[in-house]
């Protein structure tokens, strides 16, 4: 087996079962993040509910991925959910 095959099953395999539903970028003038969602892709998240009836969408930014945004060294992550 090579190296590189060694590596691709070494991942987790949530991994590879993230729906990717937006990018995360820092506005022009630095103060701000920008997030902009793909509709149809946001539409096939899953949701919760909370006990009080709120439905809400959960999604994760790698924090390390928006480090680099933050610190001009990326210009864009992305916004995932996590699939099952």
């Amino acid at each position: 087996m090579n190296k590189k095959t060694q590596q691709k099953e070494a991942e987790p395999q949530d991994m590879n079962n993230n729906l990717l539903v937006g990018y995360v970028r820092k506005s022009n003038a630095g103060g701000a993040l920008k997030v902009s969602i793909n509709t149809s892709a946001f539409g096939d998240c899953s949701t919760y509910v909370t006990s009080d009836g709120q439905a809400y969408v959960p999604l994760v930014i790698s924090l390390n991925a928006l480090g680099k945004v933050l610190s001009g060294e990326r210009a864009v992550t992305t916004l995932s959910q996590l699939q099952d």
